[in-house]
């Protein structure tokens, strides 16, 4: 059955609002970035700056270690990512295949995990921490953001491996392939664009991430870089505007760049998604 003109041009329609309401934080905090202090304090807001300028970039890096601050939430969102796909591909394997009563308990628990709120977790963690002496530490928070993150990608790599046929892997069984060297050589490469969509959800999770930072994080040279934004504004709530946006801006930039880079893997996992049940 085709698809009416007016019904098409309706779903196109809806497609744009959909787009630029998506947009237009990101396109309104990089106006704001490159405005001036007088046109900022200006009554009538205006789209597009009147008069450019870098001004207020050079002043968030004259004010804050933002350089610092990057590095450090790049060190520890990458880390995690890392870790989170490497612990979560073996164990969604094993959920995938051996279909038993503990495998199906176990990924509703995942499930419900993802409910609990970040300060029913802080306090356990913050004592587990503790005692492994990673208070106040990037480590530490690399941990968390892998404990915090570990229970969506375990769910998301179980429903691609469960779209792996398995007759593959019992053919590489046939020709005397374990159980390890089948992981890595068929179903992993056929996982790659699942392991790029999860990598890619731990990485902007750990690098947008504030609440965990901030309660773990007490030096000034650890603090990442949402923690840092708020030296941004005042003791009274005053935001210093334009730097502020300035540096907002550069922060999102990471993980558009690492969307950028991977899209082609994430539009496969999205075409190979067809997950089987």
């Amino acid at each position: 059955m085709r698809t009416r003109p007016a019904a098409r041009a309706g779903q196109y329609a809806a497609l744009l609002a959909y787009l630029v309401f998506l947009a237009f934080p990101f396109v309104w905090l990089a106006s704001t970035a490159f405005k001036p202090a007088t046109e900022l304090a200006g009554l009538h807001p205006t789209w597009i700056p009147k008069d450019p300028t870098l001004a207020n970039f050079r002043q968030a890096f004259d004010e804050q270690p933002l350089l610092r601050a990057a590095l450090n939430s790049l060190l520890t969102a990458s880390a995690a990512a890392l870790v989170a796909v490497a612990v979560a591909t073996p164990m969604a394997y094993v959920m995938a295949r051996h279909r038993s009563a503990l495998a199906r308990a176990a990924t509703g628990w995942v499930v419900v995990s993802q409910a609990f709120p970040f300060v029913l977790l802080i306090i356990p963690l913050f004592l587990v921490l503790k005692n492994l002496r990673l208070i106040d530490s990037l480590p530490g928070l690399v941990l968390v953001h892998v404990v915090w993150s570990l229970p969506f990608a375990l769910w998301m790599l179980t429903g691609y491996v469960r779209a792996v046929p398995a007759e593959l892997e019992e053919a590489a069984a046939v020709d005397g392939a374990g159980r390890l060297r089948t992981l890595v050589s068929v179903t992993v490469p056929l996982l790659a664009p699942g392991i790029a969509a999860t990598a890619l959800f731990a990485f902007v999770t750990a690098w947008n991430e504030f609440f965990f930072a901030l309660v773990l994080l007490k030096t000034p040279e650890q603090q990442t870089l949402p923690v840092l934004l708020t030296r941004f504004i005042g003791a009274e709530g005053v935001a210093d505007l334009g730097p502020l946006a300035a540096a907002a801006f550069l922060a999102t930039l990471p993980s558009l760049l690492v969307f950028a880079l991977i899209q082609r893997r994430i539009t496969g996992s999205l075409l190979a998604g067809a997950v089987k049940g």
